[in-house]
């Protein structure tokens, strides 16, 4: 039997749930195919966002060839022999508008990636490439100057729970035949433990659906939705007081240098689905305002933990959160900085702009110089170098002094 997430794929761009930041009438991509002015792309997502389906629709959309290649079991040789099978046919009828979509491109190797290229750059075929890595770091500059980057995000709880009801309700697709209901916690649980993947929502929901049928029940609960996925609902609304809860529980774990504590709520996060990248900002904020002076390589590494997240995603970036976490955690703190820099700030607020020195002004005209403009300017001084108003400051003397 055809599982529910492919019978459920949505038949016209009307159908499709989400990406309203491309599939808007006002936006690009949306233009182009309503006006069929495709364009080699990129969509680069997490997995069940809709990549698949997307380029699906663009060639129903367009009523263009759609020929769909895996990189995993496809190869190279393979592709160039279509290749040149659709440049001859292109040269016969010129109108012919051929898609090719190639899914997990970035298992392709460079070298590999190099043979589209030319087909690409002379119109015999449409690449439409979908990814969950970032193109920046998997796909070739050359390819990549060749297509557009469409970024698909994962959907969002009203999305999917869009998606779920209609999947429920409709009979000739989906469950609706079976007439089942599901209750408003084993929806919540449903939608949280998905995490924006509308693949893994409707797997579960088949799986839910068919045991209570089986069973001759009629109400999803969140018991059975856990056992399906095999996890329990943790108590995390991202946009609730948990979730502010845990990140300043987090934050101040590692501020206080307790390792213990700050891998602890790095771990709720995780297991709650909490997007890595959020994490990773939150440490790479800390790196300055905590950190600071006292381990400048702190910010290198958080950078680096953002970047591998970024990259990599769940699950394997969790270890790179962990590694980054520990590192944080264990420098010694130093906010001088961060306590001088918001002074200084409060300065220009009352004072607003006061005039800067002539010694420090920029002198690129004769005039400029005969005014004073760069006069006297020494590269090693012990002058204040501020305003004259406020040339006593000590911006990092002062905060020190309140420590």
């Amino acid at each position: 039997m055809v599982p529910l997430a492919d019978r459920m794929r949505p038949r016209t761009l009307k159908e499709f749930i989400g990406e309203r930041h491309l599939l808007s009438e006002d936006k690009l991509l949306f233009k182009a195919i309503k006006n069929n002015q495709l364009f080699s792309m990129i969509l680069w997502g997490p997995p069940g966002v809709g990549k698949t389906s997307l380029a699906r629709l663009i060639a129903n959309e367009t009523s263009s060839q759609f020929l769909e290649f895996s990189a995993v079991n496809t190869g190279t040789p393979e592709l160039k022999r279509l290749f040149e099978e659709l440049k001859r046919e292109k040269q016969i009828d010129p109108s012919k508008q051929t898609i090719i979509f190639i899914d997990e491109i970035h298992r392709f190797s460079k070298s590999q990636q190099d043979a589209f290229l030319p087909y690409v750059e002379n119109g015999t075929i449409l690449l439409i490439g979908a990814t969950t890595e970032n193109p920046s770091f998997e796909i070739i500059s050359p390819l990549l100057s060749r297509t557009r980057v469409f970024v698909l995000e994962p959907l969002s709880k009203n999305d999917l729970k869009e998606l779920v009801m209609r999947a429920l309700q409709d009979s000739e697709r989906g469950l609706g035949k079976f007439k089942v209901e599901i209750k408003d916690e084993a929806l919540e649980a449903l939608l949280e433990l998905s995490g924006g993947d509308a693949r893994k929502a409707l797997n579960a929901l088949e799986v839910a659906v068919m045991d209570i049928v089986g069973q001759k029940k009629k109400n999803i609960t969140q018991e059975l939705v856990e056992e399906v996925y095999q996890a329990k609902l943790l108590s995390y609304d991202k946009s609730g007081d948990e979730h502010y809860n845990t990140i300043s529980a987090f934050i101040k774990s590692m501020r206080a240098s307790n390792i213990d504590a700050a891998l602890y709520y790095l771990a709720r996060m995780v297991e709650a689905g909490e997007d890595p990248l959020f994490i990773a900002r939150r440490m790479v904020i800390f790196a300055s305002e905590d950190i600071g002076l006292s381990q400048p390589t702190a910010i290198v590494v958080a950078n680096e933990v953002f970047r591998a997240c970024e990259t990599i995603g769940y699950p394997e970036c969790q270890i790179n959160l962990a590694h980054g976490v520990g590192y944080l955690a264990k420098a010694s703190k130093d906010r001088s900085v961060y306590d001088a820099y918001f002074a200084a700030l409060e300065d220009v607020k009352k004072y607003g702009n006061l005039a800067i020195p002539l010694n420090l002004r920029n002198a690129p005209t004769r005039l400029m110089k005969d005014l004073g403009y760069g006069k006297s300017y020494q590269m090693y001084s012990e002058e204040s170098l501020l305003p004259d108003k406020i040339k006593d400051k000590k911006y990092i003397l002062k905060t020190k002094d309140k420590v």
